[in-house]
């Protein structure tokens, strides 16, 4: 499993079912704990024992012959001024989990080896991770406002909104995405925004996804590769992020690389879970020699840091030039760094000494104590001088009902008629467990979400007794070309749309 920009929900799913009842853990030490997540994943898994073999109740089925046409598979939106629409809503609302009982399946589980479980589908969302990962180009325009600013600095700029803005969708969504099957591809070109975008899953132990994305009018490349190290700590499981991703500005011969904040899913076993970012992501321009230094606040103690990002952008001779502050959930503000430090330094003069009583403290944590959700603070004090880098946007009247997903997120699997003739037969929006979930088929996305990874395990077979290692079709290891650590490149030639070579893994 794997997790994006995003990044840890990938091992949700697997995380919280396995260690929803307190009665499993009993005699469970914390070296098979981290053994267990490690070893979660659906080429280990042998099928003695899954969802699709369990009914699951309360099933929503939508007859999509009645759709209203957005949202309808198939069915092309209308266009307006030459521009297509996208749909605004899913064709099924999302299935309610708190119907469904964990420990129902797990008590039939007792004496089997917990890697051989797959958890049921009830927990995940209706996309790939793949389509996870093309998330970061909800605030594309980021990039193309960089790439026409004149200096520099101004352009440092936007790519640190564009860097804060690829996790906001992140934001309330705990759902798991599908682990992408060896060989899986995405695509999607947005004319409107002025891009297209490529990935594959290159990798299955460990899991890897590489993407690939390039402006319509040669203005950017943008890359990289997703691999998160993932850590259990008890009552959260923490995804370190690992890869290099790399934002080319072709106009102005610029690279700049950077790396994800660490991302943590808190009350995997009980309580209701919650997200936050933390740890500090640096963005370096590798022609000028400008860095930029974001630092993702963790909670602390009264949830007051939550979701906060401050940095500051500095010089090759680490003189600051700009400083940024503000929410990854929210926006992202700048101003000189004389300012800033006038203000901050009037902030501390007026603002009483605050002491904290005993009694204010929250209970010290242990094995059945929940990590408590903070309270939204009140949102971004702008200092008087600060300009607007990015501001999220807003989500559907719906998203709640809609697996908490952005208007962008929720175009993602949209399947026009004759797409199907276009797209590689790899590709995510031909999978039928996500189709099926997302039409409000539980039952069908189950049955083939198991057929999908026992056909995935035979391939493994095959090519094991025939001695033959997987190929890559569209990407290749290699090594970044601006900081020499291992990624994986695109090879090209994926929108010449000759897909002979492409594997049958559907």
């Amino acid at each position: 499993t794997t997790w994006p920009v995003t990044l840890g929900l990938a091992f949700l799913s697997e995380t919280r079912g396995c260690y929803g009842s307190p009665g499993l853990l009993v005699g469970c030490a914390l070296a098979e704990v981290v053994k267990i997540i490690d070893s979660f994943d659906s080429d280990n898994s042998s099928g003695e024992f899954s969802e699709a073999n369990q009914r699951v109740t309360g099933v929503i089925h939508v007859d999509t012959s009645k759709s209203n046409g957005i949202g309808k598979v198939g069915e092309r939106p209308p266009q307006e001024n030459g521009i297509q629409k996208h749909r605004t809503s899913l064709p099924a609302p999302m299935f309610t989990r708190s119907d469904f009982s964990v420990w129902s399946i797990l008590k039939k589980c007792i004496g089997l080896e917990l890697s051989k479980i797959t958890m049921p589908i009830a927990f995940n969302e209706p996309l790939s991770f793949l389509q996870r990962i093309t998330e970061y180009m909800e605030h594309v325009y980021l990039i193309h406002k960089a790439s026409c600013q004149p200096q520099p600095l101004e352009r440092m700029q936007s790519v640190a909104a564009f860097a804060v803005s690829a996790v906001a969708s992140q934001w309330e969504r705990t759902g798991k995405p599908f682990n992408p099957l060896l060989g899986e591809t995405y695509e999607l070109t947005r004319e409107d925004l002025g891009f297209r975008f490529i990935s594959e899953q290159v990798s299955h132990h460990p899991p890897i996804s590489a993407f690939y994305s390039e402006g319509l009018h040669q203005d950017f490349l943008f890359h990289g590769s997703i691999y998160p190290k993932l850590k259990f700590w008890g009552k959260s499981v923490e995804a370190e992020p690992r890869g290099t991703i790399t934002l080319e500005l072709l106009k102005h011969n610029e690279a700049y690389t950077w790396t994800n904040p660490t991302c943590c899913v808190h009350n995997v076993i009980i309580g209701k879970l919650w997200i936050e970012q933390y740890g500090t992501v640096e963005i370096v321009n590798h022609r000028t020699g400008d860095k930029c230094v974001l630092h993702f606040k963790p909670c602390g103690l009264f949830g007051k840091e939550l979701h906060k990002v401050e940095g500051y952008i500095q010089d090759k001779n680490k003189k600051k030039l700009f400083m940024i502050y503000g929410k990854w959930t929210e926006c992202l503000w700048g101003l000189d760094p004389a300012a800033y430090e006038s203000f901050k330094k009037q902030e501390r003069r007026t603002d009483p000494l605050r002491k904290t009583k005993l009694d204010d403290c929250p209970e010290k944590a242990d094995g059945d104590v929940v990590d408590a959700v903070p309270e939204a603070q009140e949102t971004v004090q702008v200092i008087p001088g600060s300009k607007l880098l990015w501001r999220v946007n807003t989500r559907p009247p719906n998203s709640a009902q809609m697996y908490n997903f952005t208007s962008f997120t929720v175009s993602l699997n949209e399947l026009e008629t004759g797409m199907e003739k276009i797209l590689a037969p790899t590709d995510c929006r031909l999978r039928p467990d996500i189709r099926g979930m997302e039409n409000g088929n539980m039952d069908l996305a189950s049955q083939e979400k198991e057929r999908l990874e026992e056909k995935q395990r035979e391939a493994r077979r095959e090519r094991a007794r025939e001695e033959a290692e997987w190929q890559t079709r569209w990407f290749h290891r290699g090594s970044n070309p601006y900081t020499g650590t291992p990624d994986w490149l695109y090879v090209g030639g994926y929108f010449e749309r000759d897909f002979s070579g492409c594997p049958d893994i559907y």
